[in-house]
Parts: C-alpha cells; structure tokens; sequence
C-alpha cells in the first residue's frame, strides 16, 4: 500500500522538483500540490492523504500559514501526519511547532533522501527532526531489548532492512545486491520475524527509532 502524500511550498520550482523525486518511489503516491494554504485546505478536503508535506512560511493564503496553519490541520485532521519542511529552522519555532503534535520538521539544507526518511518515519508513527541547529534527527529512545533485536540481524538482512526503509522495493533491492528477488524477499521475511513484526509499518517504524542509517540516494532508479 503506497503512502498518499500531500504537498504544499510557495516555490514552484522546489514544489516540481520535490514531486518529480518523489514520485518515482514505489511506497510514496502524490495525491496533490498546493502553493498556499486555501489550495491546501481544500486539497485535504477533497484528497484522502497519510502525510503532508508542507511549507512553513506561506503568505498571502486564506488560512494563513506558519503556526496559524499548523494549528488549523491539526484541529480538522487529527489523524494526519505532517512534515515541515523549510528554511526556518530556528529552534524555538521548532519547538513550538512540535508542541502542536507535529511529528517532523525538515529543513529544506537537507537533501530529498532525508525528506523520503521523514515521510516513511512519521508514517509508521516515528518522528523525525532535522534542522541545521539540531545537526541530527531526534530519534524516539529506543530500550535495551529493541537495540538486542537488531543485534539479531544478519549483515545482509540488515542491509535488505536498511534499503526498504529508504524506500526501494523489494526488485530494485535485488538488483541493487545482486540477488534474486525471492531471495531479497526471503530475507526481509526472516528479518522481520527476528523483529517479532508483522506490518511493513511497523519495520519503518523500528528502523527510525533505532537509528538505522538510510542512504540518502534512494531516490535514484537503478539503470
């Protein structure tokens, strides 16, 4: 099942080119673009969406932007998760954001492979923050059982882990390791039962929280 995902920025340019990189993954599905607030409400209204990607600073759009606009999606959609993704990246605006329930802030310094990492993160109920002053991802404290879990895992089933979570699927992991694809598929199954995970949802989820370090390329197409 793909991640249906919204996207709002008032540049127009930035706005294309964060679509065309992700629309080439086969977990995202971009269900609409808006360039400020009024597009995006009604976008949201219109669209069912997982996650929105949006802006911080928007001027000029019927329901205002920055905290205003935050406060307003999370009070209509409760369930929705979202991604800030800007230019602002002032630690006691990130911190405010976060005390809405907003579950990442990105900013935009960071390549696309980050914001895939944001989006598969908040979507398995992770979080992820990432800003210039913060220099890395804050990540949910994992316990000591968890980390022994992972501990578990084979290097080449670690590695099977690591690539679907950056968002490649299961034919793109085989050609990328060389390796058939019943035998990738076989070893994210085992993998995931180590883990004692059922949901692929679940495996984001574990891989953010302990801090699995996702390629940033991912976006790329295997030739």
């Amino acid at each position: 099942m793909k991640i249906r995902i919204v996207l709002a920025d008032d540049h127009p340019v930035l706005l294309s080119g964060i679509k065309h990189e992700l629309s080439v993954l086969p977990t995202l599905e971009i269900v609409g673009t808006a360039s400020e607030s009024g597009e995006l409400i009604a976008l949201l209204k219109a669209a069912k969406c997982d996650v929105c990607v949006t802006d911080y600073a928007m001027p000029g759009g019927e329901y205002g932007d920055g905290m205003t606009l935050l406060s307003y999606l999370r009070r209509t959609w409760p369930a929705l998760k979202i991604v800030v993704f800007t230019t602002i990246e002032n630690s006691a605006i990130v911190n405010e954001i976060a005390k809405l329930g907003v579950q990442s802030v990105l900013g935009k310094s960071h390549d696309t492979g980050h914001l895939i990492s944001a989006i598969h993160a908040v979507y398995a109920g992770a979080t992820y923050f990432r800003t210039a002053s913060s220099g890395s991802e804050n990540e949910t404290p994992a316990g000591s059982s968890t980390n022994s879990r992972k501990q578990t895992l084979t290097n080449r089933e670690m590695e099977v882990v690591r690539l679907f979570v950056s968002g490649l699927s299961i034919n793109e992991i085989a050609q990328r390791m060389h390796r058939t694809k019943q035998t990738i598929s076989s070893q994210k199954t085992r993998a995931m039962r180590k883990l004692g995970i059922d949901r692929d949802a679940d495996l984001y989820r574990f891989a953010f929280e302990t801090g699995i370090d996702v390629p940033t390329d991912a976006s790329k197409r295997q030739e």
